[in-house]
């Protein structure tokens, strides 16, 4: 069931945390799917020689899970108008990053509400992204299966 947050957006409205765990899996097969093949996002002792102490997470990756976190919320017809992000602390094997994220901007058009997302992904050594994501709900609102996160619950 979705949230009222997700049902009716409005400006100060926090989204539910979502809980990614980041897996040695993960990060390599983002970097794979993204054509990344720097090898500090696939093999551990090049990365260690560079001065990194595991593989880490691509930009890319993280653009596409800040991405998911959005649609999910706010359901399927959500378009994504723009992704802006920047990276902090590295998202290394085994540590979780936790999204969340706040309704800062909320306009109304004729295609739909337009609103603007401020974005936090945290993990265990800090805040791995930063950022804003602009977002159009066609007819205003949400569709339905807004606000359910798949494999992660409801929100």
């Amino acid at each position: 069931m979705a949230s009222e947050d997700a049902a009716a957006p409005r400006v100060g409205a926090e989204l539910p945390p979502l809980e990614i765990p980041v897996t040695r899996t993960l990060i390599v097969a983002g970097a794979i799917a993204s054509r990344d093949y720097q090898d500090v996002h696939h093999d551990a002792e090049l990365a260690r020689q560079k001065g990194s102490p595991d593989i880490f997470m691509n930009i890319l990756t993280t653009n596409g899970l800040v991405g998911r976190y959005i649609t999910d919320h706010f359901g399927p017809s959500a378009v994504l108008r723009k992704v802006a992000i920047r990276l902090g602390a590295p998202n290394y094997p085994g540590d979780t990053m936790v999204l969340t994220g706040r309704v800062e901007e909320l306009v109304e058009g004729d295609d739909g509400d337009t609103a603007t997302v401020r974005v936090v992904g945290a993990n265990g050594i800090g805040r791995h992204v930063t950022g804003t994501v602009t977002v159009t709900l066609p007819g205003g609102g949400t569709s339905p299966g807004a606000g359910t996160y798949p494999g992660g619950g409801a929100s």
